[in-house]
């Protein structure tokens, strides 16, 4: 279940309930073209920051300037500077497209002339996407009601170039399980030249829909319908077009294949005006190919495949293709050899090997040319941090630098500049707060910004990381947090926050990792045991076996690696094995539904939100990925002996349920599929339904409130907490 709300699905959800984040459509923070400032908002002006002297900073556009009528100021959501430093390009008045606020107004400032403008002020309100200028600076082309349309900013005339966008018939943008599982939201690309677009489009008329049905904004209910492809229905048509801005005339490109069984994720420009270079995936996603398409004629030359025997990944970044040598090559990342590795591919697809050894690769950081270095993101003693490290970009290292200072352990992200010479710096572990500094590459001198302090005597309730060796004799890392005042002659309750799904970690060395914000006090001074195992399957950087061992094993392996870790941890002698809770959240729902079912003798108590109770319920990308295309009986096999649902008869102890009715991403039938596999055979348990809530149930007055109450209260009453 793209338990990732949000890759970008429902595990986003998750962590933002888990541990607070919040998803952002766009960075406010941009790096300026000489790679030594960047752009941010402060109080609504946007200024320009010196990242080599934090408190040095101008302001580039006073909000004073932005007053529509009297009293009424132009709020800014997000902004785009233009190449040359003159023209700010704003969003506004933004809604929410499924999980973030993608549809909006767009004005655009002239730093020259000292005016606003609205673009596409003749479109519907708050009706415009992923509005941009082009590189000339001369229009801004954006998308609104599924169509692309491109505008002359010196005479304010706009041209449609897309004329059959509908509901279902999706130009510029995506469908509702490309956005969710892929991370596809921009769906048009400029040309180098600005004489054309290249744009997906997305034909889902033949999606079915399902039906959520709001029984609360009026006295009459309303059905509310989303396109929605289960798992063994196809997926939506997708091809790739280009328009001409001149003519308003699309070339599709003719990509071979059935344009139903394939996905095309990943597409940008080819390093010149004339060329698109793309991703094709086909529908079991084990097989990916890179074409490069003639924007002229739309023929597509096949030049690099890679294949699985389970899936293979989408290239990581949804915008933007990591080119070298003047457009000849680009840096691709491939599981080919065991582990994720970066290689070197030209335009013929010949490829060379760049990241050598036993490690994965967690990201590409930068490619610095003129230094002849790629950086990236890896961990290979410790999968639960990052670091940075380099190679050389010819392929001649034997192996990686690490650039990270040793004394920081933890987990670190970089926001490179342009320059490659600078970089903001991210950083926390279990027992640092996050900061942000900015550093010199390769360096990585202190130049401006907090400074890294680490001091792990000073965290209270601290957190624990340990490893446990399953009778299976596969060993799997964990987190705990004792309780407050612990006393190792007393036996204490356990709570285990699960996740369990190929879409996220639940145990990384970050700050407020082990932190549960559904919980109303502090667990550890309450008296509780709380910890959280990663299965086989999770997405760390332990080799592809590691990940991959979870293909057509979803709900079976996972479940198992977490059942036989919490039975050791019984073992342990201050563990009372007669309170046992275990709780997650999506694809954490489903484990612990799978966890109270499968393996009734360990666990005593679960809650379980938003879960999938039927895999094949859920939606095609993301559960076909995992495991495998359900068009017959033995497709079906897999995802039916890893559904909760197949094993609720065994329900023995404490069961709450949790779920919203408005749930667009884990519909609400897989909690009355649920329920009626529970009343089937008289399994008593406790239910709570959110009406018209989402995935991430926080919609409403009171809703979180209320549901942290809930959740407190009943593990309170049926785990209760205290060492005996």
């Amino acid at each position: 279940m793209n338990f990732k709300i949000y890759s970008t699905s429902l595990f986003t959800l998750v962590l933002l309930v888990f541990f607070g984040h919040t998803a952002k459509a766009q960075n406010d923070k941009q790096w300026t073209k000489d790679g030594f400032h960047y752009y941010d908002l402060d109080n609504g002006n946007i200024m320009i920051y010196d990242a080599r002297d934090a408190g040095k900073a101008t302001t580039l556009l006073n909000k004073s300037k932005l007053g529509l009528k009297k009293n009424d100021t132009l709020q800014i959501r997000r902004f785009t500077v233009s190449e040359d430093g003159q023209k700010i390009l704003i969003n506004n008045n933004t809604k929410k497209v499924w999980r973030q606020d993608t549809r909006g107004d767009y004005w655009l400032y002239n730093l020259h002339t000292n005016k606003l403008k609205q673009i596409g002020a003749a479109r519907p309100t708050s009706s415009l996407m992923f509005a941009k200028l082009s590189p000339d600076g001369n229009k801004v082309a954006y998308v609104s009601e599924h169509n692309v349309f491109v505008e002359d900013i010196a005479t304010g005339i706009a041209k449609q170039l897309t004329t059959d966008g509908a509901k279902r018939l999706i130009n510029g943008t995506f469908d509702w399980a490309y956005e969710e599982e892929f991370d596809c939201r921009d769906g048009f690309r400029w040309s180098p030249d600005s004489r054309s677009i290249a744009y997906w489009q997305i034909d889902a008329t033949k999606i079915r829909n399902y039906l959520m049905l709001n029984t609360t904004d009026s006295v009459y209910s309303h059905v509310v319908p989303v396109e929605y492809p289960v798992s063994g229905t196809d997926p939506s048509m997708c091809r790739i077009g280009v328009v001409n801005i001149a003519t308003a005339k699309t070339l599709w490109m003719k990509v071979p294949g059935d344009a139903i069984q394939h996905y095309i994720p990943r597409m940008e420009w080819a390093g010149n005006a004339g060329e698109i270079i793309i991703q094709q995936l086909n529908r079991p996603q084990n097989e990916s190919k890179i074409f490069i398409c003639n924007t002229a004629t739309g023929t597509a030359r096949l030049i690099y495949t890679d294949a699985d025997k389970a899936w293979v990944e989408v290239k990581d970044e949804p915008i933007g293709w990591d080119w070298v040598s003047n457009n000849k090559s680009f840096i691709w990342a491939s599981e080919k050899d065991g582990w994720k590795h970066l290689y070197r591919v030209d335009r013929d697809g010949k490829e060379t090997l760049l990241t050598k050894g036993n490690y994965d690769v967690v990201s590409l950081s930068l490619i610095d040319e003129a230094g002849g270095y790629v950086y990236f993101i890896a961990s290979p003693e410790n999968p639960m941090q990052r670091y940075l490290y380099r190679v050389s970009l010819n392929g001649s290292s034997a192996t990686a630098d690490r650039v990270t200072p040793v004394d920081q352990p933890g987990t670190h992200n970089y926001e490179v500049s342009p320059n490659g010479k600078l970089a903001i710096h991210n950083f926390s572990n279990v027992y640092t707060k996050p900061v942000s500094e900015v550093i010199n590459i390769p360096q990585h001198q202190h130049i401006s910004g907090d400074m890294i302090k680490l001091d792990a005597a000073a965290a209270k309730n601290k957190t624990e990381f340990f490893k446990v060796k399953t009778t299976d004799g596969v060993e799997l890392d964990g987190w705990m947090v004792k309780p407050t005042n612990f006393d190792a002659s007393k036996k204490y309750p356990v709570v285990f926050m699960v996740y369990g799904e190929p879409a996220s970690q639940t145990v990384t060395d970050t700050y407020g990792v082990s932190r549960n914000r559904l919980y109303k006090g502090n667990m550890a001074d309450d008296g509780y045991i709380y910890l959280s195992v990663d299965n086989r399957g999770a997405p760390a950087p332990r080799g592809r076996e590691w990940r991959k061992s979870i293909y057509k094993n979803i709900g079976i392996i996972n479940i198992r690696d977490q059942a036989m870790a919490a039975k050791e941890i019984l073992k342990w002698p201050y563990v009372d094995s007669s309170r046992v809770a275990v709780w997650g959240w999506s694809g954490g729902g489903s484990s612990t539904l799978n966890l109270l079912f499968q393996y009734p003798e360990i666990y005593k108590t679960g809650i379980a939100i938003a879960a999938v109770g039927n895999q094949l319920t859920y939606d095609n990308i993301y559960q076909e990925r995992y495991m495998g295309v359900p068009v017959d009986a033995a497709g079906r096999a897999p995802f039916i002996k890893g559904s909760p649902i197949t094993y609720a008869k065994n329900l023995k102890g404490n069961l709450l349920y949790i779920h919203g009715t408005g749930d667009d991403n884990v519909h609400y039938d897989n909690a009355e599929m649920l329920i009626n596999q529970l009343i089937k055979y008289n399994r008593q348990f406790q239910m709570m339904a959110y009406p018209n809530r989402t995935h991430a149930i926080n919609e409403g007055e009171g809703t979180t409130e209320h549901l942290r109450t809930l959740y407190t209260q009943y593990l309170k009453e049926h785990c209760p907490p205290g060492g005996r």
